[in-house]
């Protein structure tokens, strides 16, 4: 089994409902995504893609559509909370706003990344962690094994 790692980049601002810091207010973060895939690398001389688990741009094709691109410059706010209405203010004033089931913490965005880039992945080849920086000093991880 090899594993094999792809970094991203992306902005994207965040409001914390009833949070107690702060970070209370809306904020932005430069966050740096690791998506770290395994599998076996191919083995057939024939196939274009001999000796990778997965081609990089493969990679790369999943997580710019289901996460860069979505959230890249996008306020992310929690549906369940009462900021929706902030959130329904924004987008009239013309900005992209991710309406989220959830406090968009970087944990909780872990979790709605690895569901995102499961579900896309080829057969034979799974999410194997993932590793969130919010700031450069501050980041989550999520293990494949800590959530089977």
């Amino acid at each position: 089994m090899i594993r094999i790692t792809k970094i991203f980049t992306f902005e994207t601002a965040h409001v914390l409902y009833n949070y107690d810091g702060k970070c209370k207010n809306m904020h932005g973060h430069s966050y740096k995504l690791f998506v770290t895939v395994k599998g076996k690398p191919i083995n057939d001389l024939e196939n274009p893609k001999n000796g990778m688990v997965v081609d990089f741009g493969d990679i790369k094709t999943i997580v710019k559509s289901e996460i860069v691109d979505v959230w890249d410059h996008a306020v992310m706010i929690n549906a369940l909370s009462p900021h929706k209405e902030l959130g329904e203010g924004l987008e009239n004033q013309g900005h992209k706003v991710i309406y989220c089931s959830f406090q968009p913490t970087c944990e909780n965005m872990l979790y709605a990344i690895a569901a995102k880039i499961k579900s896309r992945l080829p057969e034979g080849i799974s999410l194997a962690y993932l590793k969130l920086h919010e700031t450069e000093n501050s980041y989550g991880e999520w293990f494949a094994e800590d959530n089977q």
